[in-house]
């Protein structure tokens, strides 16, 4: 079916472009949900007018979404998760629980527009982007520690401390006193044997 888009839709198009889906997208999802018209000559002259409004909207919107951006920008989130050796955690954290916590931090964010391609799979600190708008993306930065408390820098420094921390190994002797000890034991034993001789 070819439609025309009231709004951006991620691998489909932009707002105002026409495009060709299924049917069965375009009905059940694209068109209900406000994102698509069918494309026919009414259609043309019904977006034209729907841009315009766009246009104005989004401008208004970009204005509060950089100040959402900046303050984003400041914020840090903690997740603390199980891990392994060399940092690699025993589990992930994903966009969603980034979006959920991104909320509970006070601001109004769709979760969905957490753009992560792949859950967090690594101690650290990480930046991760959010789409406040077609033209604004803030970046937050999410630090993943293990529950015992450790930081991936800590654990880099923990085999340092740990060879430290071990008890100095006594210096072996040298050969000059083992050979002194060795000639002191035969020439006691040789006594021993002459006495027994007698």
């Amino acid at each position: 079916m070819e439609i025309i888009l009231k709004e951006d839709v991620e691998k489909v198009g932009k707002a105002g472009e026409k495009a060709r889906v299924a049917s069965g997208y375009a009905r059940n999802y694209l068109i209900p949900q406000g994102f698509a018209i069918k494309a026919t000559e009414q259609a043309l002259k019904e977006i034209e007018e729907h841009m315009k409004r766009r246009a104005k909207r989004l401008a208004e919107e970009k204005v509060d979404a950089e100040k959402m951006a900046e303050a984003l920008g400041q914020l840090k989130l903690e997740f603390t998760r199980k891990s392994g050796e060399e940092g690699k955690l025993f589990g992930s954290v994903t966009a969603s629980e980034i979006g959920k916590e991104v909320v509970a931090q006070g601001f109004n964010i769709d979760k969905r527009k957490v753009l992560l391609d792949v859950p967090l799979k690594q101690l650290g600190e990480h930046k991760v982007p959010i789409k406040l708008h077609p033209e604004v993306t803030a970046e937050i930065t999410v630090e993943i520690v293990s529950e015992e408390g450790d930081t991936i820098a800590a654990l880099a420094e923990k085999p340092a401390e740990e060879a430290s921390s071990e008890p100095a190994e006594t210096p072996e002797e040298t050969p000059e006193e083992t050979v002194e000890e060795t000639v002191e034991e035969t020439t006691a034993s040789e006594t021993d044997g002459e006495s027994e001789e007698e």
